[in-house]
């Protein structure tokens, strides 16, 4: 898929900091806050206001790219106003979200079972990302209780850290089985019955 690739997730991850980098990150100056948040609305006014000279599904993803990058731009001013592994987690879901939206709205470019994989695989996107962001910052929490407490504590922060990776595995293993099992959808009989059983296997399901 050409609109959907890594590089989506890759985008996101690069929001994320690390614990360390959290703390040394200085939070903002209220002018220099309410400079960012007005200039993100007119912002969006304006890239909205673009979006009219369009029509049909360009116009449709046109404002989903508009309502993105401000849903975006929004949790990255909270994420440099008030530093935390909570506000990069957010800012990590709202990329993943409004890229999911933006792919989404893509489909409808498409028809049939065509459309339907293209939905799957953008979810499948959207799944890996919010994954991503979930393992980042379950493992930010995990140590930073490890390195406060006992080493008791410490092991329970490892096996904290393990059944995020666990959790995350799972949930892009069920999003990726979605995928195959769609794309089985465009054959017929036999063959959409092997296609079946084999992301089955594949996938264990």
């Amino acid at each position: 898929m050409n609109t959907l690739n890594m590089t989506a997730i890759a985008a996101a991850i690069g929001l994320a900091c690390s614990a360390g980098a959290i703390a040394q990150t200085q939070s903002m100056s209220k002018a220099a806050y309410e400079a960012t948040e007005s200039n993100i609305v007119e912002t969006y006014k304006s890239d909205k206001e673009n979006c009219d000279s369009q029509s049909g599904n360009k116009k449709d993803i046109c404002i989903a790219e508009a309502k993105g990058k401000e849903k975006v731009a929004k949790a990255e001013l909270e994420a440099r106003d008030e530093p935390s592994a909570k506000h990069h987690y957010e800012a990590l879901i709202a990329k993943a979200e409004a890229d999911y939206a933006v792919a989404n709205q893509k489909c409808d470019d498409q028809v049939g079972n065509e459309k339907d994989v293209c939905v799957k695989e953008a979810k499948a996107v959207e799944t890996r990302a919010k994954t991503d962001a979930e393992v980042q910052m379950k493992t930010w929490e995990a140590n930073k209780t490890a390195n406060k407490t006992s080493a008791e504590a410490g092991m329970k922060a490892k096996e904290d850290r393990a059944e995020a990776r666990q959790d995350a595995a799972k949930d892009n293993v069920d999003a990726n089985y979605a995928v195959a099992k769609e794309k089985c959808d465009a054959l017929k009989s036999d063959a959409k019955e092997r296609c079946v059983d084999d992301a089955k296997a594949k996938y264990d399901k």
